[in-house]
């Protein structure tokens, strides 16, 4: 019995079509596009004008207002108001020395505002630079040192460090009735601080943060008391510390010298 193969039919397979276009719609909207790109255009060309004055605001004691204005026209000079690039204008005015920041705004039609923040001087570093309140060197080459900032001083790239340190301490001591004049890291990372009393304490290289805890709990009010009789405190001992006279004799309150620290060791 032959079999005879079963009639298949043969799908059509759907031809592609563009779809309709309504080409009237399509028009009518390229034409809104490009109306309105060409308005944005004009707007930008109306608005674009020259800048014809450079606003300076701010508390100066420090910072030349001309000097901001002469860094601003430097850069706004052959350009418009809308394509005046502001970060750049910020960045300039930044560079002065003293400026701690700057904020440029556009004053329509034809003028900018800067408003000008100086430096606060908290800290004089090294011979004549200027550390700010967050221990950045500021002015490396001070012409006017205000004389009653403390002087800290430490190996180059050091002067956060000794900022941090010095800024953590200077309160509890100010509250105690003294205050630190100067600070001073060493190249083998050893501390050292002034009082305003002319004593020096000696902090050394190891366990800072302890001796001066211990400082503040121990010797602290002795030096109140004696500031005038003391010629140095030294925290470089185990469990006490020793005490420097100012008619050369020396007492060790208790404890020994870590022979990490000693000078001599």
């Amino acid at each position: 019995m032959l079999l005879r193969p079963k009639n298949r039919r043969k799908q059509s397979e759907p031809r592609w079509r563009m779809p309709d276009v309504d080409w009237r719609r399509l028009g009518v909207a390229a034409a809104v596009v490009v109306s309105l790109a060409v308005l944005a255009l004009a707007v930008e060309a109306l608005l674009d004008q020259p800048i014809e004055r450079v606003a300076v605001l701010g508390q100066f004691k420090r910072v030349s207002p001309m000097a901001v204005e002469e860094a601003v026209q430097e850069r706004v000079r052959d350009t418009g108001l809308v394509a005046v690039q502001l970060d750049a204008v910020r960045r300039a005015v930044e560079q002065i020395p003293w400026v701690a920041s700057a904020q440029i705004a556009r004053r329509w039609p034809r003028a900018l505002e800067i408003t000008v923040t100086e430096q606060l001087a908290a800290a004089r570093w090294g011979a004549n630079g200027l550390l700010n309140t967050r221990g950045e060197l500021f002015v490396s080459e001070a012409r006017h040192i205000p004389s009653e900032l403390p002087q800290l001083a430490g190996p180059e790239g050091s002067e956060q460090l000794v900022a941090k340190r010095y800024f953590a301490v200077q309160g509890r001591l100010v509250e105690a009735g003294t205050r630190i004049t100067a600070m001073r890291l060493d190249q083998r990372g050893a501390w050292e601080f002034d009082l305003d009393s002319g004593i020096t304490v000696r902090l050394g290289r190891r366990q800072v943060d302890d001796r001066f805890e211990r400082f503040a709990a121990t010797a602290l009010r002795l030096i109140v008391q004696r500031a005038t009789d003391i010629s140095y405190v030294d925290m470089r001992y185990t469990n006490g510390f020793a005490v420097g006279w100012r008619d050369g004799e020396r007492r060790v309150a208790s404890g020994s010298i870590s022979q990490d620290d000693n000078p001599d060791g």
